[in-house]
C-alpha cells in the first residue's frame, strides 16, 4: 500500500517510537523463563552502535499506550539478535515482553531459546542515542533520543529523515535526499508536525534551510492536496512566484492562503477554505489583484484594474449509493485564470448533480452551465449551450438461466442557448453547432439480448427492442437552416443478430485465433435527426472501435436507420515469448431503408465519414508487441471504390533500458464535402537516450507535411534517481500548430520516496 509524504513520516514516526521503546525494553536487568547469556544486560555499547527493530507488522494504541509488534520481530543491539513473533511494550508502565518462544543470538553466534522473555529498565539512554529505525520501504529515521508528553506529543531530537536509507548507491554515489531538524514534535490529537530549524539536502548537498517549519494534518488524505510553491513567467504577467500557507489545519478543515508575487503586475491574493464532514466536503476559493499594467494584455475584457475570480465545489454521499455535489466558477473575465496560470484548461462547467450506482442500475441527474476560459467575448459566451437538464438512466436485469437479459435506458435532454454556435463557412460549407432557443429531447429504450453457443463453438447473440424518441424546438433561430417551432414523436424498431465462429490452432508455443463476425442490424426508422436539433451528436469517424457497433453516432440526438450488414473478423496470435499480434478489420453495407450518414446535418456530421454510401470504406486496425518494449497499432481507412487511403494512423514506440524512440503517422484525405480541400499530413519523431546513470536526454520533433513547415521541435535533460528528479526542457511550435509560434522553456524539481510522495516545483515561460 503506498503512503504520501506525511503518511509515510508518521509512519517513520511511530517505528521511531516503537524502537525508543524496544531499546528500553531491552535495556537492563530482567526476569524470563530460561537463560539468556550472561552478558546480554550488561554489556558495553559503543555510542554509535545502531539499533534495528524489524517486524512484519506494528501498531499503536493511542488510548492504553500499548505498541504491539507481531510476525518475524527481530531486534539487534550490539551484536545481539533476538527474534519472536510478539512483542508488547506498554508506554505507561515501561513493562516490555516477548510473548511466546524467543531465540536469542550472541556475538559469538551461540543460540538460547526461551519463553515469554520479560524485559524492565537499564540502559536506556544507551540504546537512544543509537536509534536508527528503518520502515518497510527502505526509508530511515534516526535521532539522538525520542520522547512523548502529556500533551499527547512524539518529540525527536536531532532528527533526520531520508527515504533511501543511507541514500548511497552500490557504486558509492550520493543519491537521492534527506531532511533534518534540530526538534521534531508531532501531535497525535491534530496530526501536525512542528520542525525547528529544518534543511533539506539534496545528493548530499544542503540546498534549503527554514528557522521553523509547520505541516498540518500529516495523514495520508491531508498531504494528497499538499500545496507547494510554485514559479511561472509570462510576457503579461512577469515572473510569477506562488506560495500557499496553510494557516490553520485540522482533520476537518484547512484555511489556505495563497499569496502571489508577480513582477508585472504587482500582487495576487488567493484563499481557500475547505471543509470536510464524514460524508463529504465543500471548498470555496478565491483570488484577485489590482493589476499594475492592465495596458499589458491584448484582450480588451482583460484591461481592468481589478480582476478575480470565486469558485466553489462540493461532493456528499447523504445515503448509501447516491452522491450530490456541485462546482461553480464566477469571474470578472473570462481570460483570468489563464492569464495568471491557474488553470490550462479551456472550458469550465457549473453544475449540480446528483448520481446512484449500483451493481445493475445506473442514475445521473445534471444541471450545467459550460463556460468558455481564455480571450473570450460575452457573445462567445452565449453561444455555449445550458443543459438544463441532462439526465440518464439504465437498468440491468439478468433473467433466469439461458433466458438472457433486459436492458432498459434512457435521457432527458434540455439546452438552451442565447445565440447561435455558427462558424463561417469553410470553403463554402457551412457549419452549425447549435441553434438559439430551447430544445428538449426525451429517450427511451429497452431491449432483450441472449447468447447461442452452438456446435463446434459457433456464437449467436440475438437483440430485440425499440426506441422512443420525443423532441421539442421552440424555433427562436432565425438562421437560415434553422427549423421552426417543431415537435417531434418518433418510435424505432431494432432487431440484430451478431454471429462468430471462433477457430484456435496452437503448435505447442503460438496459439492461433480466427474470428469471422457476421452482423444484421435493423432500426425500422426513416427519422435520423430525432432531435430536431443536434447538440450532443457532433464527432464521427468510422473506424475499427465502431465497425460492429448497432449504433455508431456519439449522442442520442442522431440515430443510424435502414438495414444494413456489417461483415468482417478478427485474427490474434499469442507466441510463447509473450508477444502478440491482432488484426481487426471490415466493411458495412447498407441494404435498405433511410441512411442516416447520407443525410448531414447543420454540424455536418458523418460527412465523407466512409458511411454514406451503400458500401462502406473498409478498416483495419492492427496492435502488435513483438519484442520486451516494442509495441505498434495501425489504423487504416480505405475507400473501395478507386482503392485510395482516406485515412491512415501508424504508431511504433520501443522503450527498454532507459532507451525509448515513439513514431507517429498520420493522415487524413481531402474531403470537399467537408470543406477540407487539401489533405492533412504529419509525421512525429521522440526520443529518448540514457547518457549515465540517472541522467537522460529526451527529444521530439513534427513535421506537417502537407504545409512543407515545422509543427514543434523540443528537447529536455532529466535526473532521476528514484527520489530526486531535477529536469529541464524547451519546446517550439511551428506555424500551423494549434497554438503557432510558441517557445515555452519549462524547468522540473521533485522530490519523491518508494512510499508514494511526488511534489516539488516546475516553471515554466511562454514566448
Amino acid at each position: 500500500m503506498s503512503k504520501g509524504w506525511g503518511a509515510q513520516i508518521r509512519s517513520s514516526l511511530r517505528l521511531a517510537i516503537a524502537g525508543a521503546a524496544m531499546g528500553i525494553a531491552l535495556a537492563g536487568g530482567a526476569m524470563a523463563q530460561g537463560l539468556v547469556p550472561t552478558d546480554f544486560f550488561t554489556a558495553r555499547v559503543a555510542p554509535g552502535a545502531p539499533t534495528g527493530v524489524e517486524a512484519d507488522n506494528l501498531s499503536v494504541d493511542g488510548n492504553t499506550n500499548i505498541i504491539t509488534a507481531t510476525g518475524n520481530v527481530v531486534v539487534t543491539r550490539g551484536g545481539y539478535t533476538v527474534t519472536g513473533q510478539r512483542l508488547v511494550y506498554n508506554r505507561l508502565t515501561s513493562d516490555a515482553h516477548f510473548v511466546g518462544a524467543v531465540t536469542i543470538r550472541d556475538p559469538s553466534n551461540n543460540v538460547t531459546e526461551t519463553e515469554d522473555l520479560q524485559l524492565t529498565g537499564g540502559m536506556k539512554q544507551a540504546l537512544l542515542d543509537a536509534l536508527t529505525i528503518t520502515s518497510y520501504d527502505g526509508a530511515r529515521i534516526t535521532a539522538d533520543s525520542a520522547d512523548y508528553d502529556e500533551a499527547l506529543r512524539t518529540i525527536l531530537n536531532n532528527a533526520t529523515y531520508s527515504p533511501c536509507g543511507e541514500c548511497i548507491d552500490s557504486k558509492g554515489r550520493r543519491i537521492g535526499w534527506s531532511m533534518h531538524a534540530n526538534r521534531v514534535t508531532q501531535n497525535r490529537e491534530d496530526g501536525s508536525l512542528a520542525l525547528e530549524q529544518p534543511s533539506l539536502a539534496v545528493l548530499g548537498v544542503p540546498v534549503a534551510w527554514l528557522p521553523y517549519l509547520w505541516l498540518p494534518d500529516t495523514s495520508q488524505g491531508a498531504v494528497a492536496g499538499l500545496r507547494t510553491p510554485s514559479f511561472d513567467y509570462s510576457e503579461e504577467i512577469g515572473l510569477k512566484v506562488e506560495v500557499p500557507v496553510a494557516v490553520y489545519s485540522s482533520r476537518w478543515t484547512d484555511v489556505i492562503l495563497t499569496p502571489t508575487l508577480l513582477t508585472g503586475q504587482g500582487f495576487l491574493m488567493g484563499a481557500e477554505w475547505i471543509q470536510r464532514f464524514n460524508n463529504g466536503s465543500f471548498s470555496i476559493k478565491g483570488s484577485g489583484l489590482y493589476q499594475f499594467n492592465p495596458g499589458a494584455f491584448s484582450f480588451s475584457e482583460a484591461q481592468k484594474e481589478w480582476r478575480g475570480a470565486l469558485q466553489t465545489s462540493g461532493e456528499f454521499r447523504p445515503i448509501a449509493d447516491w452522491k450530490v455535489g456541485w462546482s461553480y466558477t464566477k469571474f470578472t473575465d473570462a481570460g483570468y485564470l489563464r492569464d495568471y496560470r491557474m488553470t490550462e484548461a479551456k472550458s469550465s462547467v457549473n453544475e449540480v448533480y446528483a448520481t446512484n450506482l449500483t451493481r445493475d442500475t445506473y442514475i445521473d441527474i445534471r444541471m450545467q452551465q459550460f463556460n468558455l476560459l481564455g480571450n473570450v467575448t460575452e457573445a462567445s459566451q452565449n453561444r455555449q449551450g445550458k443543459a438544463l437538464p441532462n439526465a440518464r438512466f439504465e437498468h440491468f436485469m439478468e433473467l433466469a438461466p439461458g433466458m438472457g437479459r433486459l436492458e432498459i435506458s434512457g435521457r432527458l435532454l434540455g439546452v438552451r442557448r442565447d445565440e447561435d454556435a455558427t462558424i463561417s463557412p469553410r470553403n463554402g460549407v457551412p457549419y452549425n453547432f447549435g441553434y438559439s432557443g430551447e430544445k428538449t429531447h426525451a429517450v427511451f429504450q429497452a431491449g432483450w439480448q441472449n447468447q447461442w453457443i452452438g456446435a463446434g463453438g459457433f456464437v449467436a447473440t440475438p437483440y430485440l427492442g425499440g426506441r422512443a424518441d420525443v423532441a421539442y424546438y421552440d424555433g427562436t433561430s432565425t438562421a437560415v437552416s434553422a427549423p421552426g417551432e417543431t415537435t417531434l414523436w418518433s418510435a424505432t424498431p431494432i432487431a440484430a443478430m451478431d454471429v462468430r465462429f471462433p477457430m484456435a490452432a496452437s503448435d505447442g508455443s503460438t496459439v492461433h485465433l480466427i474470428e469471422p463476425i457476421g452482423q444484421l442490424v435493423y432500426r425500422g426508422s426513416d427519422t435520423t435527426a430525432v432531435g430536431i436539433t443536434n447538440d450532443d451528436a457532433q464527432s464521427f469517424v468510422f473506424d475499427d472501435t465502431n465497425l460492429f457497433s448497432y449504433n455508431r453516432f456519439t449522442g442520442s440526438d442522431r440515430q443510424e436507420t435502414g438495414l444494413r450488414a456489417n461483415i468482417g473478423g478478427r485474427y490474434q496470435a499469442n507466441f510463447v515469448d509473450g508477444s502478440y499480434l491482432e488484426l481487426l478489420g471490415g466493411q458495412s453495407f447498407h441494404l435498405a431503408g433511410t441512411n442516416a450518414f447520407a443525410s448531414p446535418d447543420q454540424a455536418q456530421t458523418g460527412v465523407g465519414g466512409g458511411l454514406e454510401d451503400e458500401t462502406s470504406y473498409a478498416v483495419l486496425g492492427a496492435y502488435g508487441m513483438f519484442a520486451p518494449g516494442f509495441k505498434v497499432g495501425g489504423k487504416v481507412q480505405i475507400n473501395t471504390d478507386d482503392w485510395l487511403l482516406t485515412r491512415t494512423g501508424l504508431g511504433v514506440s520501443y522503450a527498454n533500458s532507459g532507451y525509448s524512440a515513439k513514431l507517429d503517422y498520420n493522415y487524413i484525405a481531402a474531403n470537399a464535402d467537408a470543406g477540407v480541400l487539401d489533405p492533412q499530413q504529419e509525421v512525429g519523431v521522440e526520443l529518448g537516450v540514457p547518457l549515465m546513470d540517472y541522467w537522460r536526454m529526451t527529444g521530439n520533433t513534427y513535421w506537417d507535411i502537407t504545409n512543407s513547415s515545422w509543427l514543434q521541435v523540443g528537447a529536455g535533460l532529466t535526473y532521476d534517481d528514484g527520489y530526486v528528479v531535477i529536469g529541464a526542457t524547451a519546446l517550439r511550435t511551428g506555424p500551423t500548430h494549434t497554438s503557432p509560434d510558441d517557445t515555452r522553456f519549462t524547468a522540473n524539481f521533485r522530490l519523491k520516496t518508494p512510499a508514494g510522495l511526488d511534489f516539488g516545483l516546475m516553471g515554466r515561460t511562454t514566448q
